[in-house]
């Protein structure tokens, strides 16, 4: 079965670094646009970015344009957030996510994917 595994989270300080990873067994990784969600409790998954199945198309929600960059090692099934700059809205528990079908874009809205890992804490302290 498709397995996601997230890594990489962390406590940080403000304007700190961290660089997440994500896992993916089970199936033939480099077919299927990828994509990184947050959620803090209480509020609904929010979309923070997508990428293409060849790494060549990329897009963020604007709060994190300019400091995250999601990327993708398609010959090690894993793909990466780097986040920059972090501030402590940035706090939440991240998940990495791929649709069931292959499709040419990431899509933005949780509802469009299948697979979700099992998120990674991401606390940034002022």
């Amino acid at each position: 079965q498709v397995q996601l595994v997230e890594s990489g989270g962390g406590l940080v300080q403000a304007g700190d670094s961290l660089r997440l990873s994500c896992a993916v067994s089970g199936r033939t990784f480099s077919m299927y646009v990828m994509g990184w969600f947050r959620q803090v409790p209480g509020r609904e998954r929010e979309f923070v970015a997508g990428i293409s199945r060849s790494g060549g198309y990329t897009y963020y929600v604007d709060s994190v344009k300019g400091r995250f960059t999601i990327s993708r090692d398609n010959a090690k099934n894993t793909m990466f957030l780097q986040m920059n700059g972090l501030k402590p809205e940035d706090t939440a528990v991240y998940y990495c996510a791929a649709p069931r079908s292959s499709t040419s874009l990431p899509p933005r809205t949780a509802g469009a994917y299948d697979y979700w890992g099992q998120g990674t804490q991401v606390t940034v302290s002022s």
